[in-house]
């Protein structure tokens, strides 16, 4: 089965830790993503912008409204995501603690019931 594990960030915490910390943060991306190829469960992974570099669009009554970041104001954000193809949920689950932000934020594990045209 198929799923996203989802990052979920909080800047204001990041922002506490030493650089030492962070740097282990980066090297724990590096081990998981490395793991994950070598287990063949790897589908793929992306790290995404802080919210200020986003544009929220909607269509109303045919009209489209562009406007600048996140669509609600919030504390966290989604940072990234690994997409993750494993046997059990219980598996994503363990793979999910294994990424270095799960000490400090949450990651969320959430299947994915679609995957037409995506490749990944």
């Amino acid at each position: 089965m198929k799923y996203l594990l989802l990052i979920h960030m909080n800047p204001a915490v990041f922002d506490t830790l030493s650089e030492e910390e962070k740097n282990e943060v980066f090297a724990g991306h590096n081990e998981i993503s490395e793991e994950l190829r070598t287990t063949g469960e790897l589908l793929g992974f992306v790290a995404l912008a802080e919210p200020a570099a986003s544009t929220t669009v909607r269509v109303r009554g045919g009209v489209v409204d562009a406007t600048d970041g996140p669509y609600v104001e919030t504390k966290e954000f989604l940072a990234g995501y690994y997409a993750v193809d494993c046997e059990t949920h219980e598996r994503a689950v363990e793979l999910a603690a294994k990424i270095p932000d799960a000490s400090f934020n949450a990651i969320e594990v959430r299947p994915v019931m679609n995957e037409a045209g995506l490749e990944m």
